[in-house]
């Protein structure tokens, strides 16, 4: 793998006993190392191999143009999955900003007495306990719910059940206690 990673450009023809191949195939074969480089940071190589003939010019300019491909490929990958988190904690904290102080501290304590990721928890019982209104939680609960950061279902006298979507929220939660 180091041997690849020193190859800052193409390198056509290369015998895969240089590379560290030890086989009496690799006497033979020859190697053609293209780095995969995007903006100046390497993501990969591809290496191809044969067993006849030497590579000429267009299998180099294909490899380059492969690689190239490939590169913006795994690039946009990487910008996607970023953007993707970006939304996430913004859409946190959109819902969070929703809240009114009192929810704020109501979601404070249902994310205490919430264990993972989800549960069962009974409004009625963290309204007593903090000295709020049950509605307040109901509300927040809503709030979070339609903005896709949870997923609650009524379960009656049993409580409500709780299932964290976006776990960017408990970042968010914290904040919020730190502030308090």
């Amino acid at each position: 793998n180091e041997r690849f990673r020193a190859m800052l450009s193409t390198k056509e023809n290369v015998n895969l006993t240089t590379l560290g191949f030890e086989d009496e195939v690799a006497i033979c074969m020859q190697a053609l190392v293209t780095p995969i480089a995007i903006a100046g940071e390497r993501l990969g190589t591809l290496f191809l191999y044969k067993k006849e003939g030497t590579y000429e010019i267009d299998d180099i300019i294909l490899s380059e143009y492969g690689t190239t491909v490939v590169g913006l490929e795994m690039l946009r990958a990487v910008t996607e999955e970023t953007a993707e988190e970006n939304r996430r904690k913004q859409v946190v904290k959109s819902a969070m900003g929703t809240l009114s102080y009192s929810e704020t501290e109501a979601m404070v304590h249902v994310f205490d007495e919430l264990n993972g990721l989800e549960g069962v928890l009974v409004a009625s019982k963290i309204a007593d306990k903090v000295g709020i209104t049950r509605s307040v939680i109901v509300n927040a609960l809503r709030k979070f719910e339609s903005a896709g950061v949870i997923e609650s279902r009524s379960s009656g006298m049993k409580g409500t059940y709780i299932k964290v979507l976006n776990d960017y929220i408990y970042q968010e939660i914290q904040d919020a206690k730190e502030r308090m």
